[in-house]
């Protein structure tokens, strides 16, 4: 359910604004969109799985939050993460 190192750091280099780059929205949201990803494909086999259901929850109240706040500063950028990981609006 969770997601590997290796896959981690391929997002964050991937979506990093500059060097060494781990906690800009891009890459929060990123990172919980991959998490979100992996938790929908687990609830197609556990489907009565409620705990992490409260969890996946959680995380997409995270996300949406983190793109309310790009949103706010930059509306350029905010849909440039919307296009570029293919999120649902």
């Amino acid at each position: 359910m969770s997601i590997t190192a290796e896959r981690k750091d391929a997002l964050i280099k991937e979506h990093a604004t500059k060097p060494n780059d781990t906690g800009s929205p891009e890459v929060q949201v990123a990172i919980l969109t991959e998490r979100i990803n992996n938790l929908t494909g687990h609830f197609k086999a556990h489907v009565k799985d409620n705990h992490s259901r409260r969890g996946l929850l959680k995380m997409v109240s995270q996300r949406r939050t983190l793109l309310d706040y790009v949103k706010s500063k930059d509306e350029a950028r905010y849909k440039g993460i919307i296009e570029k990981l293919n999120i649902r609006r």
